[in-house]
């Protein structure tokens, strides 16, 4: 892959001379790793040399200043003495050594602009040799875990020294019609696809055309969130790092396709926040979907095409796409796969397109190499290193305690589209991704310069994250832990106890009770302003629920609590509580549902019959009516009728249910019509609080 070479301060750009003892020119082909004896300190760099053709070429790494595999010229090899220099660097730095007897170590004066300091190379493996002995026998551990945690395949990307040191698939894309993973299979990367929304946003900021810190506001004016003042401040760093005060409210958009990107954004306005604005990290998908929108407010194109224009294309990444349409239409893609009751089975693709930059990219390991490589700072990325390491800089630490039987994974923070957690005192970000059927986690240690891509194609399976622990022991040189088999160990538990708790869930349930009204009453649609319909039918003599195209049968769980039963075809909503609410009337007039677990039930008023906004059947319910000592006229306005009475203010009615209206700011009062069988109104009757009073058409 091609690298980056970023300007370095005084010592991170140099020019080399080796000068030495007698010995064969051979022996300085090869890497060569130590330090210049700074002041109270050692700078460590590494050298590659080779020769070819007679001709000498080489590169020199140093990373405390971010300089990877600088190029060298003007190489000059006289026996033992060996120049090597780098052209146009300010302060003429160069390096006189000499070459040992045994050729293993190169050692003299480093001069800088009429200083020196003394330096020492060892000769020795580079690093990607030590990488790729390190993982000898890996493909061994990989094949045991596919088969005990019963993942179908696997690809695996493992990078060091900014080049793959492994690539390879490993298992089947395609179980049914046995078709292997390869390091092309296309894989969706879920959630992972966050650090690459927050990227594109990051090159903006190299642009001039974002501010990190100015108010989203001021890049979409028509913008609104339920807490007015967190509308006013929160900013695009908000955005991505995980802190804008809401919690997931995940059915806004699960399975949801018809809502485009603009009115997913505009439902925010109806979404109760948990906490303040920064007040705390929580995860939610669809600050990020904001993101990605807001870089289509700057730009003026897709999201999709910022990514493509921005990283796909710098990279190199030609395989990658963002829908699971797209990948079924690839030569080489993988399908999804689930685990229940043992039993591993296909999982239909979710396309959550409109979701896109919150999670809905295909890639397969290959390409995700490159963009990992990028993060270790690979050329070709469309952004400064400055902005790089800003998306890399904590912004957040998680409330959520270590797992103390994990202390090799600490507290973790979170950057930019990324989780920085250490593993066993090395600096790491990494990031996951779930969506039905695939699990995918993307790590690198940028002092280490070390990433890893595992991509899977199982539902909700811990196997990549482990797979990525037992690479970095063996490449860290560390004692190794064996994670797959304390992961079977727990599974089994959690198992276990998942079995018994679905045994004990009719504890809560009170038995010998009834719904308060026939089935057929519960029948109707409700809404919430954020989390659009809940349509409720009757199918038979059940009752069955469909949001966001998801259908369940729901099974009388007690009173007016109905639960959403198995065997659903798709069973996201499976055990879902829904209760169903009454009026004063005794009417059913709503349904609450804890569809966010973090905030108070969200509550979905019961719409209207539809021909109660119908113009032509409201015009039949118009005219005088003579009401005890008084004529209440109703006049249609539009869509709606109102109410007029001699010295009283007009009323606007609000429909309800049947021919029921409401009294628009009365509460307590409300009018009913009651009609012929010809559907002409034979009465109408008004009902206060202090009783009901009827009313017959005017003569």
């Amino acid at each position: 892959m091609p690298v980056r070479r970023p300007p370095l301060a005084l010592l991170a750009v140099l020019a080399c001379v080796l000068a030495g003892a007698a010995a064969p020119a051979a022996e300085l082909a090869g890497h060569w790793a130590g330090a210049i004896e700074l002041p109270g300190q050692k700078l460590e760099i590494d050298v590659d040399l080779a020769a070819r053709a007679g001709v000498w070429t080489g590169d020199i790494t140093i990373p405390a200043q971010g300089a990877k595999d600088l190029p060298l010229a003007g190489i000059v090899v006289d026996g033992a003495a060996v120049t090597f220099a780098i052209a146009n660097i300010p302060g003429d730095p160069v390096f006189r050594g000499e070459l040992a007897e045994d050729g293993a170590t190169l050692a003299g004066m480093f001069t800088q602009g009429g200083q020196s300091f003394p330096f020492s190379l060892t000769s020795g493996e580079s690093p990607v040799a030590r990488a790729r002995a390190a993982l000898a026998g890996f493909d061994v551990e990989v094949e045991r875990a596919l088969t005990e945690l019963k993942v179908p395949g696997l690809a695996v990307a493992i990078l060091a020294a900014g080049e793959p040191v492994l690539l390879k698939g490993y298992g089947l894309r395609d179980v049914e019609r046995k078709l292997p993973v390869t390091p092309q299979t296309l894989f969706a990367i879920g959630s992972t696809t966050k650090a690459l929304t927050a990227f594109v946003l990051g090159t903006l900021v190299d642009e001039g055309k974002l501010d990190w810190d100015e108010p989203v506001r001021s890049y979409i004016p028509d913008f609104r969130l339920h807490d007015r003042d967190a509308e006013l401040r929160i900013t695009p760093r908000d955005l991505v790092t995980h802190r804008c005060g809401l919690p997931r409210h995940d059915l806004v958009w699960y399975n949801n396709a018809d809502l485009t990107r603009q009115e997913l954004v505009s439902r925010l306005a109806w979404l109760e926040p948990n906490k303040d604005l920064r007040e705390t990290w929580q995860y939610n998908n669809l600050a990020f979907l904001t993101a990605g929108y807001l870089g289509e407010m700057i730009t003026g194109q897709s999201w999709e095409d910022n990514v493509r224009a921005r990283i796909f294309e710098p990279l190199g990444m030609n395989g990658a796409n963002f829908s699971v349409h797209d990948s079924q239409q690839a030569p080489d893609f993988a399908l999804g796969y689930e685990e229940k009751d043992g039993v591993v089975s296909r999982m239909p693709f979710r396309p959550i397109t409109n979701m896109g930059p919150a999670g809905s990219v295909n890639a397969g390991a290959e390409d995700m190499a490159r963009w990992i490589a990028a993060q270790l700072g690979a050329s070709g990325a469309a952004i400064q290193a400055a902005t790089l390491a800003e998306l890399h800089t904590p912004q957040m630490v998680l409330a959520v305690p270590p797992d103390p039987e994990k202390p090799e994974l600490p507290t973790a923070s979170y950057a930019m589209g990324w989780f920085v957690q250490p593993y066993r005192g090395h600096h790491r970000l990494q990031h996951g991704g779930n969506i039905d059927g695939f699990t995918a986690f993307v790590s690198f240690l940028p002092q280490d310069d070390l990433g890893f891509v595992l991509l899977a194609n199982k539902n909700e399976t811990a196997l990549p994250q482990l797979l990525e622990r037992v690479a970095i022991d063996r490449l860290l040189g560390l004692e190794g832990r064996d994670w797959i088999g304390e992961a079977l160990a727990k599974k089994a538990k959690s198992d276990a106890a998942a079995t018994e708790a679905e045994k004990k869930a009719d504890v809560a349930r009170v038995k010998g009770t009834k719904p308060s009204h026939p089935l057929a009453d519960y029948v109707g649609a409700y809404a919430h302003p954020g989390y659009g319909t809940v349509a409720v039918e009757l199918r038979g003599k059940e009752l069955s629920l469909t949001v966001n195209h998801i259908t369940n049968p729901l099974e009388h769980w007690h009173y007016d609590v109905f639960n959403c039963a198995e065997g659903a075809d798709d069973p996201a909503l499976e055990d879902t509580k829904v209760q169903f609410l009454m009026d004063m009337k005794g009417n059913i007039s709503g349904l609450r549902a804890p569809v966010e677990p973090m905030v108070e039930d969200v509550v979905f008023a019961r719409r209207p019959d539809a021909r109660l906004t119908d113009p032509v059947f409201l015009a039949t319910l118009t005219g005088e009516y003579q009401l005890v000592n008084v004529r209440l006229r109703i006049e249609l306005k539009g869509s709606s009728l109102v109410a007029v009475l001699p010295g009283q203010p007009t009323y606007e009615l609000i429909p309800v249910r049947g021919t029921d209206f409401d009294f628009k700011g009365l509460s307590g009062f409300s009018v009913t019509f009651d009609l012929d069988e010809k559907g002409a109104v034979r009465e109408l009757r008004v009902t206060q609080p202090n009783g009901v009073f009827t009313a017959t058409p005017a003569q």
